[in-house]
């Protein structure tokens, strides 16, 4: 049974469609794999803290290992961490904590199956400065206290003696002295005996009782005299 040409010509169109879309399918199946250009790494702070960030953007979400080295002059000096990233369209971003020194220089190597086993096209360098340290903040016991001034004396006047001082200089009370004092009479004669002025005051007082005496006598003598008359 012979085959038409126009069978012949259907069946070749239709095989060339097919090798087309199988062409489309592999390109695209190509285009969603993992690969090293999906992925990029950037050395910043954290605050005052260094770190390393690596982000994959695969969409296809291919489970891959990242392993971040510090380099010098080209050689491994040691192994920073290793951490595994599922990536997307938006980007998933791991981060390594690193204490890294300004000008740093660092290799991120990523492996994701077969697909990808290689290292991210550029070594990472960090920044020439590095990062702020933060101050502590004094804690409550090493708060300055304020300074306290000492009160100065009254300025008017002449500072008036310490009342301990003052009562310890006076005299100390002697027992009796709440007792009334003798009157200066009693005490002269009470001290001078024999040199008293008792005997003079008695003598005057003596001579006025006979001038007294002398003078009723002279007085009733004249009046019975100028009766008798």
């Amino acid at each position: 049974m012979s085959i038409s040409r126009r069978t012949a010509r259907s069946v070749r169109i239709l095989g060339v469609a097919s090798a087309t879309a199988a062409l489309a399918l592999g390109a695209a199946g190509n285009a969603l794999a993992c690969n090293i250009s999906e992925f990029s790494a950037e050395a910043k702070c954290d605050g005052s803290k260094g770190v390393i960030t690596v982000t994959d953007v695969d969409a296809s979400g291919t489970p891959a290992v990242v392993s971040v080295f510090l380099e010098n002059n080209g050689a491994d000096v040691q192994k920073v961490g290793q951490q595994e990233v599922k990536g997307s369209r938006q980007g998933v971003t791991i981060t390594f904590a690193e204490d890294w020194k300004p000008n740093a220089t660092y290799r991120v190597h990523v492996k994701a199956g077969n697909l990808v086993d290689a290292d991210i096209k550029e070594n990472v360098t960090a920044p020439s400065t590095a990062c702020a340290t933060e101050s502590p903040s004094p804690s409550a016991s090493e708060t300055p206290k304020p300074s306290e001034t000492p009160s100065s004396p009254a300025s008017s006047g002449t500072p008036s003696a310490n009342p301990s001082e003052s009562e310890s200089s006076a005299a100390p009370a002697t027992p009796g002295d709440n007792a009334p004092s003798p009157a200066a009479g009693s005490s002269n004669l009470a001290e001078t005996g024999a040199n008293s002025n008792t005997p003079m005051i008695a003598g005057i007082a003596g001579a006025l009782v006979l001038v007294g005496g002398g003078a009723v006598f002279f007085g009733m003598r004249r009046r019975g005299a100028s009766k008798s008359s």
